[in-house]
């Protein structure tokens, strides 16, 4: 009789992950048709179907669900059995899945990566850009090593290491430049520019000016910092952008910066990562490191 693999776990966990056996099979690196042969094969071993086959995607079963679920588990503890081979080792090596918001990755991603090839040249590092819940949801299901977020997650298993603290500050037309910079409360008469739901950045933006309750009607999103600059500098209204991301996304704008009166929105940066990760000391010298890159940009 044949046995469930760990290859069919990592197939059938990737096609729950992203519901599309063409997206699922690129992660895998193997070819659809192969993907859908194990499918099939795990499908008969358990006597059952695990998702039902769509024009456009898949949806799972109730069994499939309960499957990918258990699936995770077993992979994650697979995985973490690696890594207490690896953590005996004097140097990390291999694979390093580290995840990184969108507010933070343009900025000090590549000095990270590059110090990283420096100080652990056996390490290959798989850096994946999310916002903050996608970044948790995969750190639990095992699927990230560990992120860098802004900190509290609050989430009781996972690890936080604060790295750094750092300002906002506002962006405003270039005609601007001289006029007072306006407070918390003058912001919230003004158009302000805020990211896209589901960024932390926004949350950030909206709690330091007071407009949690009270969000305009004719408020204008983007996906980007860079969108929101841009659009600054067309003179549409103003927005806030961390300090860090200030060199990189005002050069090619007509706008002008200004730190907003005390106290400042601020935000802390930090990596996390499970409790359960063998790899912890290895992380902590990881994350002193990014800490490092983060105050030389500060």
């Amino acid at each position: 009789m044949n046995q469930i693999t760990l290859k069919h776990l990592r197939y059938f966990e990737a096609l729950a992950q992203h519901g599309h056996f063409g997206r699922a099979a690129d992660v895998c690196s193997i070819s659809q048709p192969a993907l859908s042969v194990q499918m099939k094969e795990l499908e008969r071993i358990l006597g059952a179907p695990l998702v039902e086959r769509g024009a456009r995607k898949i949806r799972l079963t109730r069994l499939g669900e309960d499957f990918a679920a258990r699936a995770r588990e077993v992979l994650r503890s697979v995985d973490e059995l690696t890594d207490l081979a690896r953590a005996s080792q004097d140097d990390l090596s291999g694979p390093f899945r580290i995840g990184i918001i969108p507010t933070i990755a343009p900025y000090l991603l590549p000095a990270f990566v590059k110090s990283l090839s420096q100080n652990h040249p056996d390490l290959d590092p798989h850096p994946r850009e999310a916002v903050t819940q996608t970044l948790i949801d995969d750190l639990l299901d095992g699927r990230l090593d560990a992120a860098i977020v802004a900190l509290p997650v609050s989430e009781p298993s996972l690890t936080e290491v604060a790295l750094f603290d750092e300002d906002f500050v506002l962006v405003r037309p270039l005609e601007d430049a001289k006029k007072p910079v306006p407070s918390s409360d003058m912001l919230r008469e003004m158009r302000l520019l805020l990211l896209e739901e589901g960024h932390c950045f926004r949350d950030q933006a909206i709690s330091y000016c007071n407009l949690s309750s009270s969000l305009p009607r004719d408020l204008m999103e983007a996906s980007s910092l860079s969108t929101l600059v841009q659009m600054v500098g067309a003179g549409i209204g103003v927005t806030l952008i961390p300090e860090m991301a200030v060199m990189i996304e005002t050069r090619s704008a007509a706008v002008s910066v200004a730190r907003l009166p005390k106290p400042q929105p601020s935000r802390t940066v930090g990596m996390v990562w499970r409790n359960t990760n063998p790899l912890a000391t290895h992380l902590t010298g990881i994350a002193g490191l990014f800490r490092e890159i983060g105050i030389g940009k500060a």
